[in-house]
């Protein structure tokens, strides 16, 4: 049984929006740009992670070494890559039911997410909300995920404590940044690119198929 939250916190990239795919494909076009050999393999685990970490762990991989600043000149070139990539992602199984029932209820909820903010607007668009979410993303803060900095302050703009809330999301480093907030950690697998073991081992608190299966777990009224 879980507790009850007084806010939750959710992931955008392969938890409300199918778009980790996209994300793949644009880190492996840059890595191939820049020399440096990538696989499929390698990339998928990391999606999630911070993007500069990402460019740092496949060049140390490669036994590439990058110059100073090459990590964030890959991670901005991923992102333009992506941008390009990401014309038309489709929101997963229960994103656009979930939030609007959150608005219902009356529970506070804000998106935390690890992309730069001018990558987040094609994606949040395809939610189909009828207002403007709170949105914690990766230039908010000086570390995105695993680092807990993105969620601890949503849950500062949210006017709520950190144990009061449920962070839903979909890799690996979204189970441990939610540890390190002190926040709960919620799996999601619509559209992850690992398996219900390797969140739990994460420290998933519950793993669940669908966003679908969230919203019978919520108070009906905050």
């Amino acid at each position: 049984m879980l507790p009850v939250p007084e806010a939750v916190i959710l992931d955008l990239d392969g938890t409300l929006v199918d778009t980790v795919d996209t994300r793949i494909r644009a880190w492996l076009a840059v890595f191939d740009e820049f020399g440096i050999p990538a696989t499929r393999e390698q990339v998928a685990p990391l999606i999630g992670i911070d993007g500069r970490r990402l460019a740092r762990e496949v060049a140390a991989d490669a036994g590439a070494e990058l110059p100073r600043g090459g990590d964030e000149a890959i991670d901005l070139r991923a992102g333009e890559v992506y941008g390009l990539l990401n014309r038309e992602p489709r929101a997963l199984p229960g994103a656009h039911d979930l939030l609007m029932g959150l608005d219902s209820i009356g529970l506070r909820w804000a998106i935390a997410t690890s992309s730069r903010r001018e990558q987040v607007a094609t994606s949040v668009a395809a939610l189909h909300l009828p207002r403007e979410p709170r949105i914690v993303d990766g230039s908010s803060v000086e570390h995105a995920k695993p680092e807990p900095d993105l969620l601890l302050l949503a849950a500062r703009e949210l006017g709520v404590d950190d144990a009061g809330c449920w962070y839903v999301g979909d890799s690996v480093w979204d189970m441990q940044a939610a540890r390190a907030a002190g926040q709960l950690p919620v799996g999601i697998l619509a559209g992850a690119a690992v398996d219900a073991e390797t969140l739990q081992a994460a420290g998933a608190a519950a793993v669940l198929g669908s966003l679908d299966e969230l919203l019978p777990l919520l108070p009906v009224s905050a």
